[in-house]
This record gives C-alpha cells, sequence and structure tokens, in this order.
C-alpha cells in the first residue's frame, strides 16, 4: 500500500478521532493530589446525589472521618432514624386513614355509644367477640373406624375430653392389670386392648 493512498488517509484518520473521543480521567478533588479520581464519596445530608471524587488513598481517608448525622441532636437522629423504617413517609392507623379515624361513628361504635346502633351484626360476631366467646362453634371431629372402635373399647364417647380419656384408662389399667386378677386370661386380654386404645387415641391426638 502507497503512503499516499486514500485507504491509509483514512485509516489514520479514523485512529485519530478515536483517540480524541477517549474520556478523560477525572483528578482526585483532595487538595494537592493529582492522581486519577476514580473513586465516589458522598458530599454529605441535604446533599444526596452529589459526590467528590477520590483517588483509592484519600477516599479511604475521607470515609474514617465521615459522619452523615454530624450537627444532629440525639433526638433528632433518633426520629431521623423511627422516619427512615417507612421511607420518610406519613404513617396511619392500619385500616384506618385520618379523616375515618376522626370521625364520630369510628369513635361511638368503638366505645359502644348511641351511634353503635347504626353499626348491623346480624350473625353476633361482634357481641360475641366483646363478650369474650368464641366466633364459631367447635366442630365435632368426625371419627375414623379405629378411633370410633378405641373409644367403644375404653366405654366411652367421641367428644370425651383429654382428661376423661386419662381418667378413664388409668381406671381401666388398674381393674383389668394381670396382677390384680390373679392371671386370669380374659381380664390379660381385656388389659391388652385398653392399653392399645389409649395409645391408638394418644397418637391421633385426643389426650
Amino acid at each position: 500500500m502507497k503512503l499516499d493512498s486514500k485507504y491509509f488517509d483514512r485509516i489514520r484518520t479514523r485512529r485519530n478521532r478515536q483517540q480524541e473521543a477517549a474520556p478523560q480521567t477525572p483528578t482526585c478533588q483532595w487538595d494537592g493530589c493529582d492522581k486519577p479520581g476514580v473513586h465516589r464519596a458522598p458530599v454529605g445530608r441535604n446533599a444526596e446525589g452529589q459526590f467528590f471524587l477520590f483517588c483509592f488513598e484519600h477516599v479511604k481517608e475521607y470515609n474514617k472521618g465521615y459522619n452523615y448525622f454530624s450537627g444532629l441532636s440525639d433526638g433528632e437522629i433518633a426520629r431521623y432514624q423511627k422516619e427512615a423504617v417507612t421511607g420518610h413517609r406519613p404513617t396511619w392507623t392500619l385500616g384506618v386513614n385520618k379523616s375515618a379515624k376522626q370521625a364520630p361513628l369510628h369513635s361511638t361504635v368503638r366505645s359502644g355509644g348511641a351511634h353503635a346502633q347504626r353499626f348491623r351484626d346480624p350473625f353476633g360476631f361482634v357481641s360475641q367477640a366483646r363478650a369474650g366467646g368464641p366466633r364459631f362453634p367447635p366442630q365435632e371431629r368426625k371419627l375414623k373406624t379405629l378411633e370410633a372402635k378405641a373409644f367403644d373399647t375404653m366405654g366411652l364417647t367421641g367428644n370425651a375430653t383429654a382428661t376423661e380419656i386419662k381418667s378413664r384408662y388409668k381406671e381401666l389399667v388398674k381393674k383389668h392389670h394381670p396382677d390384680a386378677n390373679g392371671g386370669d386370661r380374659g381380664s390379660e386380654e381385656r388389659f391388652r386392648a385398653v392399653v392399645q386404645a389409649y395409645q391408638l387415641l394418644k397418637q391421633a391426638g385426643f389426650c
């Protein structure tokens, strides 16, 4: 290729353009430092989004003495930390906004005032909750075949409480224990059936 070729001039020109377009690295902003400033450091409070540019050594030095809360009292710091939990946004009571909370109906319904009669409660859910009773009546558990047989073996119904089951178990064990019946075979089988029935009810969560 000749030196005065148009292709050679085009390549040389393109290379010069790339060198001119190369970004220049900023200089460290620390006083008396001329190293490249490639590390960012925050300016401070009320200047969010603004940064200083330092070299590696000076950004470490700057971060050692940096304090975002410099100049604030302990009370102001505590309030800032509390507001930071919600992103410094206003909050209200869960489920109630400010205007509704100040309404007369909201205060009187909660306190049982005259306006509480405007609140309909056809199923009695609110009155039961105020009285401390259960919101829904407990449902009876449907017994499986082996569970029903175990209750029958112990002479109890399916709605027997844990205390009743344990009391009945102790009574039957004492009554049918082989030592108390002189080695009676029938009593021994009855004793074994009661123990198995109690263990089944215990594993099923009845006692």
